[in-house]
Order: C-alpha cells, then structure tokens, then sequence
C-alpha cells in the first residue's frame, strides 16, 4: 500500500506557514513606492488596509474549498475537480516548471543580497548565498515534516517579533518636526501601482491549502489559520507604515531607499544597517522554507494523479515528506539563481500565470458549489457571494495589469508564459488516457 500524507500540522504550524510566506522581503522594498502613489497618510493606510481585505477574501474563498476538499495540492484539487483534469494538470505543470521555482528563486535573490551586506568573502557571493538557501532549506524538508515545520515555526516567530519591533521602536520615537509639505500628488495611475504591489507583498495568504491533508482537524484549524494568519499580516503591515510615518513622515517615507533602516537609524544610527540585514536575512529564509514546503504539496499531488510525474507523487512514510518532489523542485530553484542572476524578472514572467489561476479557483467556489452540492462543507465564505465576487474582481484587475506591465517592459516574458502552458496542455494531450478530464477523486 502506498504511503499518504499524515496529519502532522497543529494551528500553530499552520499560521506560521501563511505568516512566514507573506511577511518576506516586500513589506521593506515595496512601502515607499506604495506611499508614492497614494499621496498622504490616510492613502498609505487605506491601501494597505485595502490589500489586507482582498487577501482576506481570497482566504474566506481557499477557507471553504480547503475544507471541503482536505487534500494536498490546493487549487490543484479544486481546479480539477471544477473544470476536469485538463484544469489541475495545467496548474500543476505550471507551477512545477516556472512559478513555483521562480517564486524560491525571488526570496533567494533578495536573501543573498542582503546576507552579502553583512559578510561578502568575493565576488558575486550573493548568488552563493541564494543557492545555499535553496539547497540547505530543501534538505532540511527532505529530512522530515517535522524538521521543516520546525524551521518553520523559528523562522516565522523571530521575523515577526523583529516586524515588531520595528512598530515599537517607531511609536516609542520622538515626532520631529516637519519642514517639508506632507502630501504628494495622487493619480490613478499611482494608485493603480500602489495596489499591484500591496497585492504582490500580501501574497501567500493561500499557501496552507497546498498541504490541508496533513492539517489536524482541518474542518476548524484550516479556517483558523487562513483567517488569522491574513488578518495577522494586515494588522502587522498597517503598525510598521504606520511607525514608518510616524519617524519619517510622509515625504521622508516616499523618499526613503531603506526604509526599515532609516526608522530604526532614528534611535540606533550604529546598528541599524546591520540589525535590518540580519532581520531581512531571516524573513525571507522564512519564506523560502515555507515555499519549498507548501510547493512540494503541488507536485505530489500531480505525480499522484498523472502518469508522466509519477515520480513525483511518491510519499516518504518515514519522514513524511514528498522526497522526489522536493528533490526536483530544488534542482529547478537552483537552475533559475545560477541562470537568472536576479530576482526582478521572476515577478514580470510568472504574474500573468498565477494571476489567471487564482481566478480559476475564484470561480471554482461557484462551479462547484454547483456541481458538488452534496459535497459536505464544514465552511462557506462569510459574505458569499459579494466575497468571492470581490476576489475575482481584484485577480481580473491583477492579470489585466499584469499582462500591460509585461507587454510593456519585457515581451518575452509573454511568451514564456504561454509557451509553458502551451507545453503543458501537448503534454497532457501525449501522456494522458481518454476520459482524464474528469474530476479528480
């Protein structure tokens, strides 16, 4: 008998695996730009506030679908089962071939950039950094589920707390007083760049549906954590701008190049720098533990179901992880930081991607409600169907302004994306048997 996922994730772990994914890097790189677009203080806060509510819907949607269907592999489950096999192989393909590896390889990048800051022996050493962490992190998960959500839970508790800190240290700071006006101009189109990367820094708020077959009593803790994971991030993101403002001010924040530096240099100009690197160093190791961890899930779940990636839907009873998957999703990581030599063009090529998925899956909540109604639902979206409504609003606006950015800066990166799905679907059509497109069981 083939070995299945055991049920090994508390809330805890849980929660720590959507905290430790969101709160990456974005929130220090992306807050000035954000403030850029919104032109004041109560634009800063309402459009973190507003990405806080969209993530919080898409958690209420991935909420009932999780519990529905408590199984790895997430959308996967769900896109197959509301559309056929077509659906969850293309995501599954997808994400195994460009986003997943992209997304490791992003947090990577900006790891080793700031871990070259505080030691750089030679040169390029950030690219040594960034593979070391794909392939230190990967190891760890291969040695156990118990090993990975451990790192997890670290990882998660030490960035939160030094977020926090942040938040502290900028409320408890003198106001100095401001000689410049503080208030920029505001414009649609910057508000329109404000909320595509407030999108982009709250993203991960779904990733423990990828692993809802190892959460216990998944009909309550899947709910639980989506909800207080996202609402957690929300309220940590809305403290630390607000404790950006507060030191800097508005114009101060638009202008800063660190920000997180910058407010902590108000009280500890000696440490500053080095105190941030360290802290930056931990967030997005966080992340890249918790993408290796919730990505594997995925392409389990379509080596479970599809002949050509059987390898990959191998399950390690002992240490109860999907060794082959992590395995190979490593090697992929590796393959786009020694390649890539940066983590920009990652965005621009897997955007369009994720974003249509993330609208399939919207969707799903309807077809399958539909389609399955005698399926149990320990859960359905609080609000339905004005939530769900309101996330596939916000995905149709993300791809729509995805897919103008790419076409835009870089072209190709079209072009890749629909080469991969292109690739997907022959593929599919060559390896899988007549009557693969219905639901997955």
């Amino acid at each position: 008998m083939q070995a299945t996922p055991r049920k090994e994730l508390s809330l805890f772990d849980s929660t720590c695996i959507i905290v430790g994914i969101i709160i990456g890097a974005g929130i220090y790189e992306t807050a000035p730009m954000v403030a850029a677009g919104v032109g004041g203080w109560a634009g800063v806060l309402g459009i973190w506030l507003a990405g806080g509510v969209l993530a919080l819907a898409g958690a209420l949607c991935y909420a009932e679908l999780a519990t529905a269907y408590p199984r790895e592999g997430g959308d996967y489950v769900y896109l197959t089962r509301a559309y056929g096999g077509w659906a969850g192989y293309l995501f599954g393909w997808s994400q195994l071939a460009v986003v997943r590896p992209g997304d490791i390889a992003l947090m990577a990048f900006v790891f080793g950039r700031y871990a070259e800051r505080l030691y750089a022996p030679f040169e390029n050493s950030r690219l040594v950094y960034a593979a070391l962490a794909v392939a230190s992190l990967t190891a760890i998960n291969i040695m156990g589920v118990k090993e990975g959500k451990r790192t997890q839970n670290l990882l998660t508790v030490v960035k939160a707390l030094g977020l926090a800190a942040i938040v502290v240290i900028g409320f408890l700071t003198p106001t100095q007083p401001r000689t410049s006006p503080e208030a920029g101009a505001f414009t649609f189109g910057g508000l329109k760049l404000a909320l595509i990367l407030v999108l982009f820094t709250f993203g991960g708020w779904n990733e423990m549906a990828y692993v809802a077959a190892e959460v216990r009593r998944p009909e309550r803790n899947i709910v639980r954590a989506l909800v207080i994971g996202t609402v957690a991030v929300t309220a940590l993101y809305l403290l630390a701008n607000g404790a950006f403002l507060k030191v800097l001010g508005y114009t101060g924040l638009v202008n800063s190049e660190a920000i997180a530096e910058d407010t902590i240099a108000a009280v500890l100009p000696k440490f500053a720098g080095r105190a941030i690197s360290i802290l930056i160093c931990i967030s997005t190791l966080g992340a890249v533990n918790g993408l290796v961890f919730t990505g594997s899930r995925i392409s389990y779940a379509l080596g479970a179901e599809h002949r050509a990636f059987r390898l990959l839907g191998k399950w390690d009873e002992q240490r109860s992880t999907p060794a082959p998957a992590l395995i190979v999703q490593g090697c992929l990581s590796l393959a786009i930081v020694l390649i890539a030599g940066s983590f920009v063009d990652t965005i621009i090529y897997t955007a369009p991607v994720v974003w249509l998925f993330f609208l399939g899956t919207g969707f799903s909540v309807f077809a399958l409600r539909k389609k399955e109604r005698q399926t149990p639902r320990p859960y359905k979206v609080t609000g339905y169907p004005a939530t769900t409504l309101l996330f596939c609003a916000a995905t149709i606006f993300m791809i729509y302004n995805s897919v103008s950015y790419a076409r835009a800066v870089k072209p190709t990166a079209l072009l890749v994306s629909g080469a991969t799905l292109l690739t997907g679907a022959i593929v599919f059509w060559l390896t899988e048997p007549r009557g693969a497109n219905a639901k997955s069981g």
